[in-house]
C-alpha cells in the first residue's frame, strides 16, 4: 500500500508531461551519397525548398526530409497503429500513409487501416499538401492518437491516397505530425498539440525539443514541460513575430564582429522539419565567399578548424553557432549545411533555422505567452 501511495504521489509530483524519445538515424542524403545515387537523385528530382513557407496552400518541401534524422513513434487507432514520423514545427497537419494508398512509396511503409480500428470516424473531407515535386493527397479522418502516453481522442488526422513520385520510398519515416499553428494547417486541421491544449492533456501549453549532436543519443520532444537539466546556462526568450510558423525576428548576422547579413532586420523560422539553415540567395553568396566554400558549398575538411562561427543576433542577444555545427562530414567530404532561397515576406527576408542551429540549443515552444526559448548547450 505505501509503495502504490508512493507511486502515486511520484506521478502527482512529474504533472501531466510526456516525453517522446527520438531516433537519430542516417539521412536520405548519406544514404543516396554511400550508395553513389545522390548525383542523379537530385537531377531528377528538382525542388524549391522555399516552397513551404509560401502563403495559401499549406506546403510541405520535400526535399527537406533528405537530411532528416530525428524520428519518433505515435500509435493511431484502437488497437494501435503505430508509426514514425517527423514532428515539425514547420507545418501543421497529422497524416500518415493508409490502406487505401498505392503508391510506391505508402507499400514500402506503415500504413493505416481504418477498419482495424474501432475508434475510427470517417470523413468525406479531403486533403491537399503541394510538395517541391509533386503533391500528397488523401482524405481526413478521426481517431485516438497516442503520443507517448498522451492519448488524444478524436484527432483529425490525413489518410494518404497518393505520395508524390518516389521520394518518401526512400525515408525511413512513414508520415509527419506537425506542430506549427492552426493558421497554416491544411483543410483547417485542428493541431495535435491545439487538442492536447483544449483537452488539458499536458501540464504547461509549451514542448521543448533536445536534438543530439553527431552520434549521440537522448533527443527528445517533451510535452507540457520544461527539462532543467539543458537550461542550467538560463532561457533567453524571444516574441514571435508571427502566429503561423515559429517565426521571429532577427537584428543581423555577423562573422568575426561584422555584420554580413540580415543588416536591415530579417525574419526566421525556427524549423525541426528542415535540417539545413536555409539562407537568402544574396546572403547565401556572401557566407559561401566569406567561409571560403565552392558555389555548390564542398569545403576543405582540413579548413573546418579554423573557420569562424556565425552569430545570429536576435532580440538583442548573440546566439552563435560553430563551424562543427554548420558543416557536414560524409564519407571524407566537407560542405556546409547551408541552403540557398528566398522568400520575400512584409517584415523582410526569410531564414529558416533549422537542426543545425537547434542542435547548438534547447529549444522551447511556448504557445501560451507566443514565444520560442533558446538555453545553449554544453
Amino acid at each position: 500500500m505505501k509503495l502504490l501511495l508512493l507511486l502515486a504521489l511520484v506521478g502527482l509530483a512529474q504533472g501531466l508531461e510526456t516525453r517522446v524519445p527520438l531516433r537519430k538515424m542516417k539521412s536520405l542524403r548519406q544514404r543516396l551519397r554511400e550508395q553513389g545515387l545522390l548525383e542523379s537523385y537530385l537531377e531528377q528530382h528538382p525542388y524549391n525548398l522555399a516552397a513551404k513557407y509560401f502563403p495559401g496552400i499549406a506546403v510541405e518541401p520535400l526535399e527537406n526530409y533528405m537530411d532528416d534524422e530525428y524520428f519518433g513513434t505515435i500509435s493511431i487507432g484502437t488497437p494501435p497503429q503505430e508509426f514514425t514520423v517527423v514532428f515539425d514545427t514547420g507545418s501543421s497537419n497529422l497524416w500518415v500513409p493508409s490502406v487505401f494508398c498505392s503508391s510506391p512509396a505508402c507499400r514500402n511503409h506503415n500504413r493505416f487501416n481504418p477498419a482495424e480500428s474501432s475508434t475510427f470516424l470517417s470523413t468525406n473531407d479531403t486533403l491537399f499538401i503541394a510538395y517541391g515535386t509533386g503533391s500528397m493527397t488523401g482524405v481526413l479522418g478521426y481517431d485516438t492518437v497516442d503520443v507517448a502516453g498522451i492519448n488524444v481522442r478524436n484527432q483529425i488526422f490525413g489518410l494518404a491516397e497518393t505520395e508524390p513520385g518516389d521520394f518518401f520510398y526512400y525515408t525511413p519515416f512513414d508520415g509527419i505530425l506537425g506542430l506549427a499553428f492552426p493558421s497554416i494547417a491544411s483543410s483547417g486541421a485542428t493541431p495535435v498539440f491545439d487538442n492536447m491544449m483544449t483537452e488539458n492533456l499536458v501540464d504547461r501549453n509549451l514542448f521543448s525539443v533536445y536534438l543530439s549532436r553527431e552520434d549521440e543519443g537522448g533527443s527528445f520532444v517533451l510535452f507540457g514541460a520544461i527539462d532543467p537539466y539543458y537550461t542550467t546556462r538560463g532561457i533567453s526568450w524571444i516574441p514571435l513575430s508571427a502566429e503561423t510558423y515559429w517565426q521571429i525576428s532577427m537584428q543581423s548576422v555577423s562573422v568575426s564582429g561584422t555584420p554580413v547579413a540580415c543588416s536591415s532586420g530579417c525574419q526566421a523560422i525556427v524549423d525541426t522539419g528542415t535540417t539545413l539553415l536555409a539562407v537568402p540567395i544574396r546572403a547565401f553568396r556572401t557566407l559561401m565567399r566569406l567561409l571560403g566554400a565552392s558555389s555548390s558549398g564542398e569545403i576543405s575538411c582540413e579548413a573546418v578548424r579554423n573557420l569562424p562561427s556565425l552569430i545570429f543576433h536576435i532580440n538583442g542577444k548573440e546566439f552563435p553557432v560553430p563551424p562543427r555545427a554548420y558543416v557536414l562530414r560524409s564519407n571524407g567530404y566537407c560542405s556546409l549545411a547551408l541552403q540557398g532561397m528566398d522568400v520575400p515576406t512584409e517584415e523582410g527576408e526569410l531564414w529558416i533555422l533549422g537542426d543545425v542551429f537547434i542542435r547548438e540549443y534547447y529549444v522551447i515552444f511556448d504557445r501560451a505567452n507566443n514565444k520560442v526559448g533558446l538555453s545553449r548547450l554544453p
